[in-house]
């Protein structure tokens, strides 16, 4: 079984989060997964988020706010 490092990107709103997690690649038709944590981690950024708690989603990466771009 192999580990791999990749960011994922949140969005909630109009606030993104940078979050790093380690994918597990096996030789079944399963992979690359999530373990239960991995997943509980992304689940608590996107609902920090979501609830403007940007204190707590900063606990796992880098934040930022998006701004719309007007033509």
């Amino acid at each position: 079984m192999k580990e791999r490092t990749r960011t994922k990107l949140i969005q909630e709103g109009k606030y993104v989060a940078e979050v790093e997690v380690v994918f597990m690649e096996t030789d079944d038709g399963w992979s690359p997964s999530l373990s239960l944590d991995e997943a509980y981690k992304l689940d608590k950024v996107r609902e920090s988020l979501r609830q403007g708690d940007i204190k707590t989603a900063l606990g796992f990466g880098p934040v930022f706010t998006l701004t719309p771009v007007s033509s």
